[in-house]
């Protein structure tokens, strides 16, 4: 059983014994403490799934740390940076910080392992819920205007390396073989196979090093060397497939687990096989939508945005809806892309469902501009719609001024990419992704609250 919270003091603010720049981070971690205080709606969120970590026990004996205490850990983790570790050191270390979790005279802060576990225990939903709450206090303390909101999408990569056909047929082959030899282990004897591992690995490094090579010698090399990996791979995917089938259901429980990983796995290692057929011995060009850009993270997708330092991106796309006062109303995680253009009537629809009227003024750059129809829609609900559609709309001096606003949305998603972990994605699957938003997005509004004054 998982307590809710302890009666444990705040650490007092010692602003008479600090530098300036020690007040302002303390000044702001108080404030943020201030503002989950007031909210106890946002505890009793995180709590229903921080619950389901610590089993009943017969005895009455209580999970260690509190739900405050994990929530309040996983909010001082995204604001320092750094990996897990670096946060448990941190809390076990900093006083300061000890007294903001609440952990009391507890010798030990919650082990970077349980707060990887929190932090997976918490659904992309609930994060929807905390924002929401958040942003009804926001707008009970008069924080936030909502009649002008602007809004824009951004890319946040999944953790995944570049993805090859080359390294993707090797990533396929390295894991079935790990599987194989970690069942080797257990069971001695079990498996038969040769897969020679060493050649596969040769054959992937000849198509990585000399792919590019206009020598024609090294062309027939690279060739045959692609015509063996798909025929290994496809070799050591049709033993996977014949292991699952005689273990899934085994008495042996490391066996049966095994074959479970192995059965998560093949579906995308045999359409890893079937794009490199295509593309390598049938001469097909395989559209990016019938393509998997990794082994690990199958639900990646590829973005183009027309950038010339980065022309191609994988993860998923996201929009962000803002206030004049930097204050995230609203935000979404797409699975597959949804075109610009056809968000707007997306983005109307949940600002009303959250204050009750559409905004009087919405302001976005030219990839917003939607059909005539779209567009028609659009006016109907909001009073002004700021989106360019030819260079003319900016000699108005009154659309020119609301263009200046809508940029301010690029620093507040640049400030999310470098001080709130959304450059990139550490946790694995979908779920995890839009969990991490959710997260981030929390932890930047609470900021902007705690930094917006009296």
């Amino acid at each position: 059983m998982r307590q809710l919270r302890e009666g444990v003091g705040y650490l007092e603010y010692r602003a008479e014994s600090s530098s300036k720049t020690v007040q302002a981070h303390e000044e702001k971690y108080r404030r943020i403490s201030q503002i989950l205080d007031a909210n106890p709606e946002i505890l009793r969120a995180v709590d229903g799934d921080l619950g389901k970590l610590s089993r009943p026990n017969r005895r009455g004996r209580k999970a260690r740390y509190s739900s405050e205490m994990l929530l309040r850990s996983l909010i001082v983790h995204l604001l320092l940076g750094g990996s897990l570790r670096n946060t448990e050191i941190q809390l076990t270390q900093n006083e300061f910080l000890r007294g903001f979790i609440r952990i009391g005279h507890r010798p030990e802060a919650p082990s970077y392992s349980l707060l990887d576990r929190a932090w997976k225990a918490i659904r992309p939903e609930t994060w929807e819920r905390v924002n929401a709450v958040l942003t009804g206090y926001a707008t009970a303390q008069a924080a936030l205007a909502p009649a002008e909101i602007r809004v824009d999408t951004t890319a946040i990569e999944t953790n995944v390396h570049y993805p090859t056909d080359s390294s993707l047929l090797w990533d396929s082959f390295r894991t079935l073989f790990r599987l194989f030899e970690e069942a080797r282990e257990g069971v001695p004897g079990l498996i038969a196979n040769r897969f020679h591992e060493r050649k596969v690995k040769k054959d992937h490094l000849v198509i990585t090093r000399y792919a590019a090579s206009p020598c024609r010698k090294r062309q027939r090399k690279v060739q045959k060397a692609k015509v063996r990996l798909i025929e290994h791979v496809g070799r050591i995917a049709g033993v996977a497939a014949e292991f699952v089938t005689a273990f899934r259901e085994s008495a042996d429980e490391t066996l049966q687990a095994i074959a479970l990983e192995m059965a998560s796995y093949l579906p995308s290692v045999r359409q890893v096989l079937d794009v490199a057929r295509r593309l390598w011995i049938r001469g097909e060009a395989v559209p990016a939508a019938e393509r998997i850009y990794s082994l690990f993270e199958p639900h990646t997708e590829l973005i183009k945005r027309g950038r010339r330092q980065k022309p191609v991106e994988f993860g998923h796309m996201i929009w962000l809806g803002q206030t004049r006062s930097r204050f995230i109303t609203q935000y979404g995680v797409m699975a597959p892309r949804i075109p610009d253009s056809r968000l707007g009537e997306r983005i109307v629809a949940a600002h009303e469902r959250t204050f009750g009227a559409p905004p009087k003024v919405l302001v976005a750059d030219k990839g917003f501009r939607a059909n005539p129809e779209g567009m028609a829609a659009l006016r109907a609900k909001v009073e002004v719609v700021a989106i360019p559609q030819r260079l003319k709309d900016f000699a108005d001096d009154a659309f020119v001024a609301l263009q200046h606003f809508r940029a301010g949305i690029e620093g507040t998603i640049s400030t999310l990419k470098r001080a709130f972990g959304l450059l990139r994605c550490p946790y694995r699957g979908f779920k995890s992704f839009a969990a991490h938003v959710g997260l981030s997005v929390f932890c930047h509004n609470l900021v902007v609250l705690a930094t917006a004054g009296p």
